[in-house]
């Protein structure tokens, strides 16, 4: 197999991006960069589905010193009661975007398995709010 027949999957929000192995090696990024983004331990505290969408779902996320409202394009994987205490990662220092309407203030983290969203978590409990390093 070549390089250029594989493909990865970058969940944005529920939008999905195919990205040629060639591509992502091409756009490689300093660690300086990657500094920039804080991914935090955040905790589901509230969620449910976005009204007039089969893929989002609004959730409120504790982050240790504040919550937050983040839409995610997860409701076809998971529904939203076994979200509920469920500890993940978030992108927290994202630029508010709106998602039909809905202001999102962070991005889950999340592969794509088999056509489906699968939240990044943790096997250990983390406080909320921890800077990933």
């Amino acid at each position: 197999m070549s390089e250029e027949n594989v493909s990865f999957q970058i969940p944005l929000d529920g939008l999905t991006s195919p990205i040629s192995a060639r591509s992502a090696t091409d756009e490689r990024i300093s660690i300086e960069d990657f500094a920039k983004v804080q991914l935090r331990v955040g905790q589901i505290v509230e969620a449910e589905k976005v009204k007039g969408s089969r893929k989002l779902v609004k959730l409120k996320v504790d982050l240790g010193s504040e919550t937050r409202q983040v839409v995610a394009g997860i409701a076809e994987a998971y529904e939203p009661e076994a979200l509920l205490d469920k500890k993940i990662v978030l992108v927290a220092n994202l630029k508010p975007a709106k998602l039909m309407g809905i202001e999102s203030n962070g991005m889950v983290v999340a592969a794509t398995a088999d056509g489906k969203p699968v939240l990044a978590t943790f096997a250990e409990n983390v406080p909320n709010g921890v800077l990933l390093k």
